[in-house]
C-alpha cells in the first residue's frame, strides 16, 4: 500500500497524559504497529487517539484518571492530546484536554479555535476501536452493546450524540416528575413529546446504520471472518419498519402517556430507545453471538468493524481510523493475515498493538514499527532491528 489513506493521523503529541510526561510521535503511515511489554503504555497511546473524537474514549475514563500519575504529578493534573491529520477536506490540527485539574469535562480545539459543537469535530475525524475488554460484549448487559452501537452510529451521523443526549435529558426529567408525583400534565406532555421526537431520531439513525452494516457484510467485506447479520431489538425500530417516522412518534407519545403510572412504579420509562439492544447473528450457523465461542465472537466483532469502516468510507469518502488493541494476539495465522490484507484493501489507517513483534512480521516492510517503552516510543525501521530491540527491552 502506497501513500496515506484519505483520513490519517500524521503526528500525535501528548503532554502529561497517563504514563507520558511528553511525547511527539510521527504516525504518518497507513499501518502503525505498537509493540511492547504489558504495562509499557501501548493502550495509553490508543486511548489518546480515541480522545481526539468526542466521547469518553476507548476506556470510558473519567477526566481525573487521564492526567499523568507518579513522578511528582498529582492525580487529576491538567493534560493535553493533540493530533495533526490529513482529511478529505484538507489538513487539520485537533486538540483536546483539560486546563483545570478540577474539570469534569474536556475542551476541544479545531485548528486552534473552539468548535461550535462536538458534532463539528465528529464530522471531520472518525475513529473506531476494538479492545480486549470488548470481548465480553455479548456476555455483558444490553447497555454495553447499546453504547457500542451508538459509537458506530456517531461515526456516520455526527448529530446522533446530540439526539441521544436530548432524549436522555427529557427522560430523566420525566422520571423525576413521575417519582415526585402531582406533576402538571402539560409539563409531562411536553417532555413526552421531546422523548418521542428525539427517541425516533435515535432509533432511525441506528436503523440506518444497521442497513449499511448488513449491506457491507453481505458484500463479503469480512473475507475469511464469519459473515454476520445485525439487528436492533427496539419497539421503535419495529414501528419504523411498519410505517413513517411521524406515526412512530405519535405511537410512542401515546404509549408514554398511557404508562405514566406503571413507569412511576418501575422508577423510570420501561420502553424506548434507552432499552434497545444490538443483536448479532453468525450467518452461516444461525447462532446469536451470545451462543458462539469466544473465538467466533472475536471474529464477528472484527467483521462488524471492517463492515463499519467500509460503510463510512462509502458515505464520507474516508474510512475511520482503526484502533485495534491486541486484536491479532488470539487470531490464528490465516485470520491474522486476512485481517492485515483487509486493512490494506480498506485504505484505513490502523494502529495495532501487541506484545510480540513476530505477530506483525507480515507488516514489517509496509507498516511503521514502533517499540513502546514506559514513557517513550522509538522507531525500528528494519524487521530484524524491531524484533531485536523488543528482546532487549524485555531483557532477553
Amino acid at each position: 500500500m502506497t501513500g496515506l489513506p484519505p483520513l490519517a493521523l500524521t503526528r500525535l503529541t501528548l503532554a502529561r497524559f497517563r504514563s507520558y510526561a511528553a511525547l511527539d510521535l510521527d504516525t504518518a503511515a497507513p499501518l502503525v504497529v505498537l509493540a511492547g511489554e504489558n504495562g509499557a503504555g501501548k493502550t495509553n497511546l490508543l486511548e489518546a487517539i480515541s480522545l481526539l473524537v468526542p466521547g469518553r474514549g476507548l476506556r470510558g475514563a473519567r477526566m481525573s484518571e487521564l492526567g499523568q500519575r507518579g513522578a511528582g504529578s498529582a492525580p487529576g493534573a491538567v493534560w493535553a492530546v493533540a493530533g495533526r491529520f490529513v482529511t478529505p477536506e484538507g489538513p487539520l490540527v485537533l486538540g483536546t484536554g483539560v486546563e483545570d485539574a478540577a474539570a469534569t469535562r474536556r475542551s476541544f480545539r479545531l485548528d486552534g479555535l473552539a468548535p461550535r459543537s462536538q458534532a463539528e469535530v465528529a464530522g471531520r475525524v472518525a475513529a473506531v476501536w476494538l479492545t480486549p475488554q470488548m470481548d465480553r460484549l455479548f456476555q455483558d448487559g444490553a447497555a454495553q452493546r447499546r453504547r457500542f452501537l451508538d459509537r458506530l452510529v456517531w461515526a456516520l451521523e455526527p448529530g446522533h450524540a446530540r439526539e441521544v443526549a436530548a432524549y436522555d435529558t427529557a427522560m430523566a426529567e420525566r422520571n423525576r416528575l413521575l417519582a415526585e408525583g402531582g406533576a402538571d400534565p402539560a409539563w409531562l406532555e411536553a417532555l413526552e413529546d421531546a422523548m418521542a421526537r428525539h427517541g425516533v431520531a435515535v432509533a432511525a439513525a441506528r436503523r440506518a446504520l444497521i442497513r449499511r452494516l448488513n449491506a457491507a457484510l453481505a458484500g463479503g467485506v469480512a473475507g475469511v471472518f464469519p459473515a454476520a447479520t445485525a439487528a436492533v431489538a427496539c419497539a421503535l425500530d419495529a414501528a419504523l419498519e411498519n410505517g413513517p417516522a411521524l406515526d412512530a412518534e405519535e405511537g410512542f407519545r401515546r404509549a408514554l402517556a398511557r404508562s405514566r403510572a406503571a413507569d412511576a412504579a418501575a422508577g423510570g420509562a420501561r420502553e424506548g430507545p434507552h432499552r434497545a439492544d444490538l443483536l448479532l447473528t453468525h450467518a452461516a450457523k444461525g447462532l446469536t453471538a451470545a451462543l458462539c465461542s469466544t473465538g467466533e465472537q472475536k471474529a464477528l466483532l472484527i467483521s462488524v468493524v471492517l463492515a463499519h469502516a467500509q460503510a463510512i468510507a462509502a458515505q464520507r469518502g474516508a474510512a475511520p481510523i482503526l484502533l485495534l488493541d491486541e486484536v491479532a494476539a488470539h487470531l490464528d495465522q490465516p485470520r491474522r493475515e486476512a485481517l492485515f490484507e483487509a486493512l490494506r484493501r480498506l485504505r484505513a489507517q490502523a494502529f495495532l498493538t501487541g506484545t510480540e513483534a513476530a505477530v506483525f512480521a507480515p507488516l514489517a516492510d509496509t507498516a511503521r514499527m514502533l517499540l513502546v517503552r514506559p514513557g517513550s516510543v522509538v522507531e525500528e525501521r528494519a524487521r530484524a532491528g524491531f524484533a531485536a530491540a523488543q528482546r532487549r527491552a524485555a531483557g532477553v
